[in-house]
């Protein structure tokens, strides 16, 4: 099979799996509070892995990423509406699509999921709260398709401090 056939193949199971596995965890979620570890296994796991690491030239990781430390906005952002198309992390580029979570999750759950990214495999990143995800959704509450890096780098630009060195000169503390 074409590796292109394999990797769009890949990415519509975790998408799919992804959003069955939400609506089981969802349901206990709602019941408890909301814990942004178990929405990360129910809904991010299946393509960002466990470990943060992602998926070699299909899935970004997100332990030490530039767009998961960086920005509170932008990454409330792309949880709420998605990305599309090409994106560069850690000096690989990928391109693929993450569906967009805000018509399902509700503001606190994204704050639960964002903190979680944010503080976990290595990251170091202030926790988001609720309150700036309501700002971030209202801002953009025209939005109705997913978000590009290119958009996204325009109005809220990686800064130097977000830049990380190439990943071959990185330590491995969080892989």
């Amino acid at each position: 099979m074409p590796q292109e056939v394999v990797r769009r193949l890949s990415r519509a199971v975790c998408a799919g799996a992804s959003a069955l596995l939400l609506l089981t965890v969802a349901r206990a979620v709602s019941a408890q509070g909301t814990d942004g570890a178990a929405l990360y296994a129910a809904t991010c796991k299946a393509c960002h892995q466990a470990s943060g690491l992602g998926l070699p030239g299909q899935f970004p990781p997100l332990a030490g990423s530039e767009w998961v430390t960086g920005s509170e906005e932008r990454l409330v952002r792309i949880i709420l509406h998605g990305i599309l198309g090409e994106i560069e992390v850690e000096g690989e580029t990928f391109n693929g699509a993450m569906p967009t979570w805000g018509p399902t999750f509700k503001d606190e759950d994204v704050a639960a999921v964002a903190t979680y990214v944010r503080t976990t495999w290595g990251n170091k990143a202030s926790p988001i709260t609720t309150a700036t995800v309501t700002r971030v959704r209202l801002k953009y509450s025209a939005r109705t398709t997913p978000w590009t890096a290119a958009e996204l780098q325009r109005s809220s630009p990686l800064s130097l401090s977000e830049a990380l060195p190439p990943r071959h000169q990185r330590t491995t503390s969080h892989r």
